[in-house]
C-alpha cells in the first residue's frame, strides 16, 4: 500500500523519521485477502475465473473426484479408485513443477485428496471420500457467520481491498450491511451444498453416484457463481459522475 507523499516535505526541511510499522488488523486483513487468492482485473473488478485458480485450478479441484467416481463405478474396487484419484492430484503437482508455477493450490489438493482417500480406505466406505469436504465446508460457514456477528464480514475483508476501500467501508453502515449480505450469500452457497449432499451421503452406496455428481457441479462452478453474485450486490453506489462512492472518513 503506497502512502501519499507528505506535502510539507521538501528541500531544507527535516524529514521526520517514519514510525516503525506495526502490523494491525488492517494489515492482517489485507494479507488474508491476498492469501485467499482473489484477483482483480485491470479495471478494478474481481477476476472470478482467476480467483478460482483459472482453468487449471478448476481442473485440479474437479478431476480427482471425477476420476474416483469413474473408477469406482467401473470397478467397484475402493482401493484402486482411491489410488487413481490421488494419482490424478499428484499429476497436477508435477505439472506445476514443470511450469514453475506456485504449488500451493496443487499441494493443498494432494493433501485434501490424501486425507479423503485415507478416511475412505480406513472405514471401507466409498462415500467417506467426501466426508472431509463436509467438515471443511461447515468450518467455513461457522467462520463466516462469526465474522458477520462481530461486524467484520469476510466479504468486506476480501472485496474491500480489491476495490481499494481498505477498511474504510467499516465507517459506513450501508457498506457494512452490503458486505454482510454478500457474506450471507456465500454462506448460502456453502449451506446449499450441505443441504443437498449430506442426505445423499447418508444414503450410503445407493447415493454415491448422485453425491459425486452433485459434488462436482456444486464445487467450483457454484463457488464462482456465488462469489460473482456477492461481488455484484456489494457494489458501492455510483456518484453523479458515475464513479463508485467512497466511504466517508471520520475526522
Amino acid at each position: 500500500m503506497t502512502l501519499p507523499e507528505n506535502p510539507d516535505s521538501g528541500p531544507g526541511r527535516e524529514e521526520p523519521k517514519p514510525a516503525p510499522e506495526t502490523p494491525g488488523f488492517a494489515g492482517l486483513a489485507e494479507d488474508y485477502a491476498s492469501k485467499a487468492g482473489l484477483h482483480r482485473t485491470h479495471d478494478g473488478r474481481i477476476d472470478v475465473l482467476k480467483s478460482a485458480g483459472g482453468y487449471q485450478g478448476i481442473a485440479e479441484s474437479i478431476l480427482p473426484g471425477l476420476v474416483f467416481l469413474i473408477a469406482f463405478t467401473a470397478t467397484t474396487a475402493l482401493t484402486p479408485s482411491l489410488i487413481a484419484a490421488l494419482g490424478t492430484a499428484a499429476v497436477f503437482t508435477v505439472v506445476r513443477l514443470v511450469q514453475r508455477r506456485p504449488l500451493t493450490q496443487a499441494l493443498a489438493g494432494v493433501v485434501g485428496v490424501g486425507i479423503s482417500a485415507w478416511l475412505a480406505n480406513t472405514t471401507g466406505k466409498a462415500e467417506d471420500f467426501y466426508l472431509p469436504g463436509f467438515l471443511t465446508n461447515s468450518a467455513y460457514i461457522v467462520a463466516m457467520v462469526i465474522s458477520i456477528a462481530v461486524r467484520w464480514p469476510i466479504a468486506g475483508l476480501l472485496f474491500g481491498f480489491i476495490r481499494n476501500e481498505g477498511l474504510d467501508w467499516r465507517k459506513d453502515p450501508a457498506r457494512v450491511r452490503a458486505y454482510r449480505l454478500g457474506t450471507w450469500i456465500i454462506v448460502g452457497v456453502l449451506a446449499l451444498r450441505l443441504l443437498v449432499q449430506v442426505p445423499l451421503y447418508l444414503m450410503g452406496p445407493d447415493g454415491l453416484a448422485a453425491l459425486a455428481t452433485t459434488r462436482l457441479i456444486m464445487g467450483a462452478p457454484l463457488y464462482i457463481l456465488g462469489v460473482w453474485i456477492a461481488w455484484l450486490v456489494t457494489r458501492p453506489a455510483a456518484t453523479p459522475d458515475g464513479q463508485p462512492s467512497k466511504p466517508s472518513s471520520s475526522s
